[in-house]
């Protein structure tokens, strides 16, 4: 039997620190101010549309496509990295003709779009169009790199870059926050070194911070 992460915390199971203080709000994400401001607003009034989040791993595309979900209270339904094939794609889009359960659109979130097959590709293309695009619906396309998405997919989406640069100083405030918290008065690590380690990868520096919080 599986367990999710929610189910684990009220079973008594203890989190990762990547997991514990990763962002539920989109106002709460490291950095990343002008996807926040692009998505706080869209948030007021989402329509249907196609967006495509490109960055380094661990700069929060998908926890920030939860978020904007949990924003508009909006059905979520997401295809795992390299489970996207024509026929998932198909099934989702089968059940985006239906009202969304509790909410007022459809989220379908896509990890890692570029490692798609070019038959689920192809069949975003033709569902994308204007023709055929399901009522109340909002597609999340994440990727590290558009160099494997066709320039006919890219054009049917809007796309939001994560960048990591700049971000190293608010990495390593969150960490010496989260060490108060976790640790309190140990003698604390280089949070600096942990952040410049981890190449600004916030979930990295996260679980680099729990490995030293465990021996502290």
């Amino acid at each position: 039997m599986l367990f999710s992460a929610a189910s684990q915390t009220q079973l008594g199971f203890p989190q990762s620190l990547a997991e514990k203080y990763r962002p539920r709000t989109i106002g709460e994400f490291v950095g990343l101010e002008k996807p926040k401001k692009i998505l706080a607003k869209f948030a007021d009034a989402p329509y249907a549309s196609a967006w495509l989040f490109s960055g380094n791993p661990g700069t929060g595309k998908t926890a920030m496509a939860l978020a904007l979900a949990d924003a508009i209270r909006a059905e979520v339904h997401h295809i795992p990295s390299q489970k996207c094939t024509a026929g998932e794609v198909d099934e989702v889009i089968r059940r985006c003709w239906y009202a969304p359960h509790g909410g007022t659109l459809h989220v379908v979130i896509v990890d890692e779009a570029d490692r798609m097959s070019n038959a689920a590709q192809l069949a975003f293309l033709s569902k994308l169009d204007a023709t055929a695009f399901p009522p109340a619906t909002i597609f999340v396309f994440t990727c590290n790199a558009t160099d494997g998405l066709e320039p006919r997919f890219l054009s049917r989406t809007r796309q939001i870059p994560f960048q990591s640069h700049g971000m190293s100083d608010e990495i390593a405030s969150l960490l010496a926050r989260v060490w108060q918290s976790e640790v309190g008065e140990a003698e604390p690590p280089n949070f600096a070194a942990i952040t410049k380690d981890s190449r600004n990868n916030v979930r990295d520096a996260l679980m680099r911070l729990e490995t030293e919080a465990l021996c502290a």
